[in-house]
């Protein structure tokens, strides 16, 4: 009996130390070598979630934090300038990269151009619907929503006080797409003593059209084939989920222009001379395609920001890549990522040369 349990017992222990041998070689090993990242301290009403942090490299890396302002926990990825941790005595700029509708902080995985050596970049979590605003309701299935106030009044100085940045306008941007292009404009107006950059990829900018406020109802409602909803993060032939329905009225309350009850969408419009007039002092870039439903709506929203503000006399420059053969081998002039990343291409390195310009000013 002995001997058929002394194999039994050899067996066991071999598999156990090979357990413990693979456990050496896999866990404290691993945890040693895992990149180093900036630490961050808690601040401005936001709250680190232990454990939750997702290293991808020592210059790409997603930290999650709690807000007061924002049901849930939320997600920011940051790119490093690859000599970041080498320079301890520099400061960069900072450019705010705003996800679109049914997107995450991943998305700018999508642009390579937005991990530049030449400034940080950062992707706050703009939920699936979040529209870049404090929501009127704050009592729908996804809790409170102030967007508005956990970007501008939290993110951007908790990035200012965490990382070594120039905490300037001059040396600071927002740019964003789909959604994020028309949050993108917003910030730029709501707050230019933060940006003194700002450029729209696809953008539902024109508050005004009815085809932008019934892409703002379809993320809403979840109804994710009503225009594809302004999606940011889809792939070909396919349309985002945009989380829980909400009332239609939840963010900017009725859309509908009768004695005033679209007055909250009027007053965030982007488009708006009124907001325009607040970007005098800023630099203002537009990319669109013209192909397909979405684009072919973002098109003529880009025109009517780009004339307003030419009456306004504020500079500003449009591209307008129409059917894409003239941007990328890449682009179809739709709503997609094959053409916005070869626009973050074109306009990353003209930022950077008036992040440079600034520094020598």
């Amino acid at each position: 009996m002995l001997r058929s349990v002394l194999p039994r017992c050899r067996r066991a222990v071999g598999v156990f130390l090979a357990a413990v041998g693979l456990a050496a070689l896999t866990g404290p090993a691993a945890g040693a070598d895992a990149p180093a990242i900036p630490d961050f301290a808690d601040g401005f009403g936001l709250t680190q979630v232990a454990d939750a942090t997702e290293v991808h490299s020592s210059t790409d890396f997603t930290i999650t934090v709690t807000t007061p302002q924002v049901s849930g926990p939320h997600k920011i990825r940051v790119f490093l300038p690859r000599d970041y941790a080498a320079a301890p005595d520099k400061r960069w700029p900072v450019t705010y990269f705003l996800h679109g509708g049914g997107g995450s902080v991943d998305d700018a995985a999508a642009a390579p151009a937005l991990r530049s050596d030449n400034m940080i970049t950062v992707v706050p979590d703009g939920g699936l619907k979040g529209w870049y605003a404090n929501w009127l309701m704050q009592n729908t299935t996804l809790g409170k929503a102030n967007w508005e106030t956990f970007h501008l009044k939290q993110v951007v100085p908790f990035i200012d006080a965490n990382l070594r940045t120039v905490p300037d306008r001059a040396h600071r941007a927002v740019v964003g797409l789909s959604m994020g292009g028309s949050g993108a404009l917003h910030y730029a107006q709501l707050r230019p003593d933060l940006f003194a950059h700002t450029a729209s990829l696809s953008g539902g900018t024109d508050f005004a059209m009815a085809e932008v406020r019934g892409a703002v109802l379809a993320t809403e409602l979840n109804l994710t084939g009503a225009w594809c909803a302004a999606s940011g993060s889809p792939g070909p032939g396919t349309c985002a989920d945009y989380g829980p329905y909400v009332d239609s009225d939840a963010i900017f309350g009725s859309p509908y222009p009768v004695l005033g009850a679209d007055r909250i969408w009027n007053a965030y419009d982007p488009a708006a001379p009124a907001n325009l007039s607040k970007l005098a002092d800023t630099n203002v870039t537009l990319y669109t395609g013209d192909q397909g439903v979405i684009d072919a709506n973002t098109a003529k929203a880009a025109d009517t920001v780009k004339a307003r503000l030419d009456r306004l006399g504020i500079p500003s420059r449009l591209v307008n890549y129409a059917n894409g053969a003239s941007l990328a081998p890449t682009c179809d002039g739709g709503h997609n990522y094959g053409c916005w990343a070869p626009a973050l291409a074109d306009y990353v390195p003209r930022l950077e040369a008036a992040f440079a310009a600034a520094a020598t000013n």
